[in-house]
């Protein structure tokens, strides 16, 4: 216990890096949980499972087309009102001043409300009527959209405020997105590996119910740790800015602008994650891939968290957020175009209503690793990069508002979701997709071949545009260094200021 203990209080950053550190890995895996318990919500209500969940469990009684129309339109409506609720989240954030801080409050009590939700979404049956599971699943869709936003903006937040080194912030990322990929995975496994298991193999609807009321748990615990044992060290102005001073500093932040581009285009990105499941099911045409799938991107996680803090630290003063965000861009292409190619002929020149030979699926599952790794590296270090932007505000205006800066980042995330998920379904309803409840069914051509496009080609589309916002972002090597020296400094100075004006104490008379 002894040893636990001294490893829990030792710095994560063991050497000189030039700059001052303070996380102990205590207070750096609390945070880390913190993110497994968001990646167990977004595992359940954010990713490809929900699509499938809502066509072909709970519409699965109505025709295919109508039901993936009535999924993207609720997916989009839902979707856009979440990623109006973000910068809402993001202005009560800065405006809030609490002895237990600005972001924590909001991460001890949103996750009961998150849980509470998710497992009543689940709920649902599709033998209630028709317009009661639209209404229903509606109403469902902003409480979930509500409560989360109230738990990830502060979450996001948090890590802005933990510590002021760019270098620390991004081994805390390394490490909070191994422990996301690993504790956030285990509902999407579950539901995936449910086409493994005799009883969850017949009963889809209880797969996801059963692990919806886990995660639940999951999170509730998970955040209290992150509560507890977490601080907030950045230095906030005891005025409160108001809403339009928030929404006035967007204006000036250019870095903040170029990553909010980058985040538009990867829409073309995420399309692919949206209709993975179907392109198991009806493309591949075995359900069971799924899991291998699943699993299979968990090295790109876990290289990501170890490699990228470790390339960064290394770097030191040299490193450079935008040029290793380009190479990840590039790599991503090459990968999606090569992944195109090899799996082309097995495929889409395969009998129809027949599974995928044993090569090409072991050649799908290579690929979906390898395009997890860049994919990973780049989220990882754009993280760092909203953090710059966070700094570079409080560089040109002395003032720091991590709640609406990281909104803006997050109204794009919701953004990404919400269009890549609705065009998505979209798509293959215009292609004629046939859903079904329980095992396969062929699909026509148009719908093969719109889920190899939006797989392989789109993808590496959406990551050229990105190179072309990010080319634009001004936050580079020296340059950030220079603005890290210049924001402690003029905090330093107004310390001394505040301790300058504060009145002499004089000892009392005896």
């Amino acid at each position: 216990m002894g040893k636990l203990n001294e490893f829990l209080n030792r710095q994560i950053i063991q050497k000189d890096v030039g700059e001052e550190t303070f996380l102990t890995w205590k207070e750096t895996i609390s945070y880390a949980l913190g993110r497994g318990a968001q990646g167990m919500s977004t595992s359940m209500t954010s990713s490809k499972y929900i699509n499938y969940f809502l066509t072909n469990v709970l519409f699965r009684k109505i025709p295919g087309e109508q039901a993936l129309s009535i999924a993207s339109n609720i997916r989009f409506f839902c979707g856009i009102f979440d990623a109006i609720n973000d910068p809402i989240m993001g202005i009560l954030v800065d405006r809030t001043r609490t002895k237990d801080g600005q972001m924590r409050p909001y991460i001890k009590w949103a996750p009961w409300f998150v849980s509470l939700v998710m497992i009543l979404f689940f709920i649902g049956s599709a033998n209630a009527p028709l317009v009661f599971n639209v209404i229903y699943t509606t109403i469902l869709f902003v409480g979930l959209d509500v409560t989360y936003t109230a738990f990830d903006i502060p979450m996001g937040a948090l890590a802005f405020s933990i510590t002021p080194s760019g270098i620390e912030r991004t081994k805390l990322f390394g490490v909070s997105s191994i422990v996301r990929s690993v504790v956030g995975a285990l509902p999407q496994v579950f539901v995936a590996a449910a086409a493994w298991l005799p009883y969850f193999n017949d009963h889809t609807p209880q797969a996801y119910l059963t692990s919806a009321t886990v995660s639940a748990i999951g999170i509730i615990f998970l955040t209290r740790l992150t509560f507890r044992n977490t601080r907030e060290r950045a230095e906030h102005r005891e005025d409160v800015p108001s809403v339009k001073e928030c929404f006035a500093l967007l204006f000036q932040n250019r870095p903040l602008l170029m990553l909010f581009l980058g985040n538009i285009f990867f829409v073309l990105c995420k399309i692919a994650e949206q209709v993975s499941f179907y392109f198991v099911a009806d493309l591949m045409f075995n359900r069971k891939y799924n899991v291998v799938i699943d699993v299979i991107k968990f090295p790109g996680f876990l290289l990501a968290g170890i490699l990228v803090p470790m390339l960064i630290e290394k770097a030191g003063r040299r490193a450079d957020s935008r040029r290793f965000y380009q190479l990840c861009c590039v790599s991503a292409i090459v990968i999606h175009a090569l992944f195109a190619v090899v799996t082309y002929r097995g495929l889409m020149l395969k009998e129809p209503g027949t599974s995928v030979s044993l090569l090409t699926g072991i050649f799908v599952v290579l690929f979906t690793g390898l395009t997890t790794i860049p994919l990973e590296f780049k989220n990882l270090i754009q993280k760092e990069m909203e953090a710059e932007t966070v700094d570079y505000i409080e560089w040109k205006t002395g003032r720091r508002v991590e709640g609406i800066m990281l909104s803006i980042m997050s109204f794009t995330g919701k953004i990404e979701n919400t269009f890549s998920s609705s065009i998505g379904l979209a798509i293959l309803g215009w292609t004629g997709y046939v859903n079904h409840a329980e095992g396969s069914i062929a699909q026509n051509d148009p719908t093969n071949w719109a889920l190899f496009l939006m797989t392989t080609i789109v993808p590496a589309v959406g990551y050229l545009l990105m190179l072309v916002s990010i080319h634009f972002y001004n936050i580079t090597g020296a340059g950030h260094h220079k603005m890290m020296r210049d924001i402690m400094a003029a905090r330093a100075a107004r310390k001394e200021e505040k301790q300058a004006a504060a009145p002499a104490q004089t000892l009392p008379e005896h």
